[in-house]
């Protein structure tokens, strides 16, 4: 089966990325868990190969649910990123020492075919539709991610209205 995956064209989009088939494969299975957006996926891979490139902690939340072994986690707050382990990234510089799930090929491509972006960050819409913004610098990321907190806190505060109503 590994042959099968690993065809001589994906080692050589592997390689051009300075990653090894474990790798690419390691970094897929994070994107795998971060969303289901098709287009996303590749985005996503060129945020993480950039924070790689720039020794950045690659602060992965679906690494943190792994090292906690709480996939139920909506929210990542900064006790959760305290969490000393290898898989916790953003407390270890770098891909985690192997794969947090069994990435689909759809997704281990999308990493394979990474654009080249300036990409550093990215958060989920507050729209909830699924899709993700992707941003160059650390302002743009928090303009954004105060959106979506905000939209967060206020889907959370309708649904616990409800819940007191019935």
């Amino acid at each position: 089966e590994y042959e099968k995956v690993w065809t001589p064209e994906r080692r050589q989009k592997a390689l051009q990325l300075n990653l090894s088939p474990t790798e690419a494969y390691t970094l897929a299975s994070i994107i795998e868990e971060e969303t289901n957006d098709k287009a996303d996926k590749p985005l996503m891979a060129s945020v993480y190969l950039n924070r790689i490139e720039k020794r950045m902690p690659l602060g992965a939340d679906p690494t943190v649910k792994f090292a906690l072994r709480n996939f139920e986690l909506k929210r990542i707050y900064e006790k959760h990123t305290m969490y000393e382990s290898p898989y916790n990234t953003y407390r270890v510089t770098g891909l985690p020492p192997g794969p947090i799930c069994t990435p689909t090929l759809e997704t281990l491509d999308a990493v394979l075919s990474a654009p080249k972006t300036e990409y550093l960050f990215f958060v989920a819409n507050s729209d909830f539709s699924g899709k993700h913004i992707f941003t160059s610098t650390y302002d743009e990321h928090m303009k954004y991610a105060k959106l979506y907190q905000d939209a967060l806190n206020e889907l959370l505060k309708q649904q616990e209205n409800q819940k007191s109503a019935k």
